[in-house]
This record gives structure tokens, sequence and C-alpha cells, in this order.
């Protein structure tokens, strides 16, 4: 069993029209490559340089004209799309979510749960974090998909929790903010989080100047199938069956572990 899949790299600015379209153009060249899955970044409609009240005054409910957009895309085209969008939330503060769009509509959503307070940056004025909640995975052609965001890469447990959940796939949309040593933070973690895992990891991360790039396709034994560089652009790979069962033989981590992941408090 094998899924053709793609990372979508681009820096979205605060013209939604104007990102929506090269979303557009990227997922028909994606289709067009006979892709079945493609993941585009974090914030993939609307980003702005601060956190502040632009992401909040752009935002959109899920049944928005943007989501809209994107489930007829998926229609049109014949694939699942994974996008990063600022959903309306309450008191003047947004969500920062992902869905997973198959077929014209939403079979799932993650409400980013780690908030990107770090590095002089503070997402929180903006965004609500979600609690843990138990995911919902989206299945392509066989292969279950779990969803996380950005800074929740450096957040181990998260990745667990998904593999736990059945995940084959994690996509890992993302706005890196480029800084001293991000890049190899990024290349680093992305890479353990297939490691430890045994799963392939698509990493979907913004162009500069908001995103530090190198998104790639990690293959179950770490190795990157599918890179992209600093600019914009498609990386495309196949995800095969046979390679994540032949390397939890070789690996069996998940099943000599001796640990379990719950939630704070739980």
């Amino acid at each position: 069993m094998t899924l053709n899949v793609a990372v979508v790299q681009f820096a979205p600015a605060e013209d939604k029209a104007e990102n929506l379209a090269e979303i557009e153009r990227m997922l028909r060249r994606a289709a067009d490559l006979g892709v079945r899955l493609a993941v585009l970044p974090e914030y993939a409609v609307f980003t702005a340089p601060a956190m502040d009240d632009r992401f909040v005054d752009s935002a959109e409910p899920l049944d928005g004209p943007t989501v809209s957009r994107l489930r007829a895309l998926t229609t049109e085209l014949g694939l699942s799309v994974i996008a990063g969008v600022n959903e309306t939330a309450e008191g003047g503060r947004i969500h920062n979510t992902l869905v997973g769009i198959q077929d014209g509509e939403i079979k799932a959503v993650y409400r980013k749960v780690h908030l990107y307070d770090a590095f002089g940056y503070k997402e929180s004025d903006r965004v609500l974090a979600a609690d843990p909640e138990t995911p919902v995975l989206l299945d392509v052609d066989g292969f279950k998909v779990g969803m996380q965001t950005c800074y929740d890469l450096r957040f181990p447990e998260v990745s667990r929790v998904l593999v736990d959940a059945g995940a084959d796939i994690i996509a890992l949309p993302a706005e890196w903010v480029p800084g001293p040593l991000k890049e190899y933070h990024w290349n680093t973690l992305v890479r353990a989080r297939a490691i430890e895992n045994t799963v392939y990891v698509l990493a979907a991360d913004q162009s500069a100047p908001t995103g530090a790039g190198n998104s790639a396709v990690v293959d179950p034994m770490g190795i990157a199938i599918a890179t992209v560089g600093e600019a914009p652009g498609l990386g495309t790979a196949v995800v095969e069956r046979d390679r994540i069962e032949h390397v939890r033989k070789v690996n069996p981590a998940l099943s000599l572990r001796r640990y379990r992941v719950a939630p704070a408090g739980a």
C-alpha cells in the first residue's frame, strides 16, 4: 500500500485572496503530480509579522468562505488537504486551528495545544490554547494521519499520543520563526519525532520571511525522502506501508516501551 504525499511551502502574508490563489496554484500542481494528501503550513491563509489584532480581525469560523474554498478544491482536485487557519474564538481571540479536509468535508480538526511563547514571541497574546483531547485522525487511502502544529514539535508527548491513537503519518504544519539555531532545531526535532515513533512526518513550514523553510517528508528511519530548501516549493514523496512495517520490526520501540503518555493532571 502506498500514498503520494506533498508538503507545500510558501510565505502567506496579509492578503487572504492572494494566499488562497497561491494555495490553489500549489494544490493544482500537486494534483497533476498524482498527490493524494497535501499538507499546507500553519496560518496558511493569513500571516502577519507580529501576533496582534490583525490575526483576530482576519479570522473566520470554519464554515466561513476561506475554508469553504479549500473544501471545494479538495472536491475538484480529488485530494485531501491539511491546512492551518486562524479560527474565530471568543473574547477577541482566535484558535490556531488545523483542518483536515477530504471530499469537500472537514473530517478532522486540531486546535493548537502548546502556544509559542518563546524566543521573544507571544502567541498567547491573541490565541487561546486548546485543552488536550483524544486525537481525530484523517484516513487517506488506508493511512491514518494525525495532526499537530509547529511549537507542538518541541513536546514529544504530542506525537506519541497521535501514534497511540493509530497514526501512521504525522502532519506538521508550521510557521517556524527564523532565528539563531532555529533551522537546526527544526531539522533535528522533525527527524527525532519520526525515528522515535517509527512513523512518517510531513513537515510543512512557511518560507522566508515568516518561516525558516526546510519543509520535508521524513520516513520512519529519519531519512528525508523529500525536502524543500529556503524558497517556496512543493516536496513530493511516496509513503509506503511496507516501510513502516519493516522499520517497526527492526526497531520495535513502540512495543518495548514501558511508559504511557497522559495529559497533565490526569
